[in-house]
C-alpha cells in the first residue's frame, strides 16, 4: 500500500463502485415500463443483455490496465463511462434505440469498475486488523449500488411526471460526487507493489492462480449472482399479476430486498471460521444451497408475501458468497496480479446471471415448473458444495507453499506503509 494511506481512504474507492453498481441496475424496475410505452419485450431483454457484453471484456481488460497504470486512472474513467450511459438512457426517453448503447456503456463502466474498485478496497483496507475489511467492504459498496439504484429509480418513475427521464438523475449526481472523490483518494496501487523475484516465480504463480480459477473459482463463483438473479429476475415474475396497481413499486422493494439482505448479513459473515483448508467456500455454498430450497418453497406457495422472504434468504445468501469469493481471491492472488484475479473472479460470478434464463429454458423446451427447475438448480448447487467440500482437500496442499512465498513477499510493502 501506498505511503500516507489513512484508514478512511478506502471510502473514496467504495463510493466509486457503489456509484457504478447503482447505474448497474437502474435500468432494471424501467423494463416494465418501457414495454409500456412500446418497446417490445424481445427490445429489452437484448438491451438487457448488452449489459453483460460490455461487462465481461471490460473486466478483463480493467484488471490488466490497473495492474499496470494504477486503480485510479481505471476507476475514474469507468466513473465518466457511467455518466455517459446515464445521460444516454436519458435521452432514450425520447429514442428508444439510445437505450441499447446507453445499456452497453453500462456494462462496461462496471467491468473497469468492480474488480478494479474491489481491488483497490482490498489495498487500502491492508492496514486493518481484520485481513477479510477489504472484501467486506468491496461487497458492501457493490450491493449499496445494486440495491439503491433500482430501488430509487423504480419508486420515482412510479411517482414522477416523466418516468422514463428523471429515474436517472440521482445516478449522475452520485457519479460526479465519486469523481471529486476518487481524485482525491491515497493509495493508488501504481508503482507500489514490489515485483516478483524472477520470471519463472510469475509464471508458477500465474498457473497456480489459473489452477485456482478453474477448479476452486469456477464452481463457486456463478452461485454468487446466480442466487442473487433468481431473486431480482425470476421469482418477482412468477408472481409479477399479483402486485395490484403498483408494479413499478413492487419491482423496486423486490429488487432491493435482496441487497439490503446482502448488506445486512456482512456482520455475520464476517464471523465465519476459515477452515484451514477450504477456507470460506465451503460454508458460503452451504447458505446458499439452503438459500435455494427456500427459493423452492417461494415458487410453490406462488405468493408475494414468500418471494419477499425468499429474496431476502437469496439476498443473504448472495452476500455471504460474495464475501467469501472475494476474500477467498484476494488471499490467494498476488499483490502484483491483484487486478487481474479479481476481474476474473468478478467475470465469472457474472455467469450467475444465466440462471434465469436456463430456468425459463427449461420451461419452455422441458415443460418443467418453476418448482421443478429451482429444484435441479439446487441439486446443482449442492455438487458445487460437495466439490468444494471433499475436492478442496485434494488441491489445497500443492499451493500452499506458494501462497507462503507470496505473502513473505508482500511483507516488504507492508512494512513500507506502515513506515510511511
Amino acid at each position: 500500500m501506498a505511503q500516507g494511506t489513512r484508514s478512511k481512504d478506502w471510502l473514496r474507492p467504495a463510493i466509486a463502485v457503489a456509484a457504478i453498481g447503482w447505474g448497474a441496475n437502474q435500468f432494471a424496475p424501467l423494463i416494465v415500463l418501457y414495454q409500456q410505452h412500446g418497446v417490445s419485450v424481445a427490445a429489452t431483454e437484448a438491451m438487457f443483455g448488452l449489459y453483460a457484453v460490455g461487462l465481461v471484456p471490460a473486466l478483463m481488460a480493467g484488471g490488466r490496465w490497473s495492474d499496470r497504470a494504477g486503480r485510479r486512472v481505471v476507476v475514474l474513467t469507468a466513473l465518466l463511462v457511467s455518466l455517459v450511459a446515464s445521460v444516454v438512457l436519458m435521452a432514450g426517453s425520447a429514442r428508444h434505440g439510445l437505450l441499447f448503447p446507453g445499456r452497453l456503456l453500462a456494462g462496461i463502466s462496471s467491468g473497469l469498475a468492480f474488480g478494479t474498485g474491489a481491488a483497490w478496497i482490498r489495498e487500502l483496507s491492508s492496514i486493518q486488523a481484520h485481513h477479510q475489511a477489504g472484501a467486506r467492504r468491496a461487497t458492501i459498496a457493490m450491493t449499496i449500488g445494486f440495491g439503491g439504484g433500482p430501488l430509487v429509480a423504480g419508486l420515482m418513475a412510479q411517482h414522477v411526471s416523466r418516468p422514463e427521464l428523471w429515474p436517472y438523475l440521482p445516478q449522475i449526481a452520485l457519479s460526479v460526487l465519486a469523481l471529486f472523490a476518487v481524485k482525491r483518494a491515497r493509495g493508488d496501487a501504481s508503482g507500489t507493489v514490489a515485483p516478483m523475484a524472477s520470471t519463472e516465480r510469475r509464471a508458477d504463480h500465474d498457473e497456480s492462480l489459473s489452477k485456482h480459477l478453474l477448479v476452486v473459482s469456477a464452481p463457486f463463483a456463478p452461485w454468487v449472482f446466480g442466487t442473487a438473479a433468481i431473486a431480482l429476475a425470476y421469482l418477482p415474475a412468477l408472481v409479477a399479476d399479483r402486485a395490484g396497481s403498483q408494479p413499478l413499486t413492487f419491482a423496486a422493494v423486490a429488487t432491493a430486498i435482496p441487497a439490503l439482505a446482502g448488506v445486512i448479513v456482512q456482520p455475520l459473515a464476517a464471523r465465519l471460521r476459515p477452515n484451514a483448508r477450504n477456507g470460506l467456500l465451503p460454508k458460503a455454498m452451504l447458505i446458499a444451497v439452503g438459500a435455494l430450497i427456500v427459493a423452492v418453497w417461494a415458487a410453490s406457495a406462488a405468493t408475494v408475501w414468500a418471494v419477499l422472504i425468499a429474496a431476502a434468504v437469496l439476498g443473504a445468501a448472495y452476500g455471504v458468497t460474495q464475501f467469501a469469493g472475494l476474500a477467498d481471491i484476494q488471499r490467494v492472488a498476488d499483490p502484483a496480479r491483484l487486478g487481474v484475479a479479481t476481474s476474473a473472479y468478478q467475470a465469472l460470478s457474472y455467469l450467475g446471471f444465466a440462471v434465469p434464463y436456463l430456468l425459463t429454458l427449461g420451461h419452455a423446451r422441458l415443460g418443467w415448473s418453476p418448482v421443478t427447475g429451482l429444484c435441479v438448480i439446487s441439486i446443482a448447487a449442492l455438487a458445487s458444495l460437495l466439490w468444494l467440500s471433499i475436492g478442496g482437500r485434494m488441491r489445497r496442499r500443492p499451493g500452499q507453499a506458494s501462497r507462503k512465498t507470496t505473502v513473505e513477499q508482500s511483507r516488504p510493502c507492508a512494512a513500507a506503509a506502515a513506515g510511511g
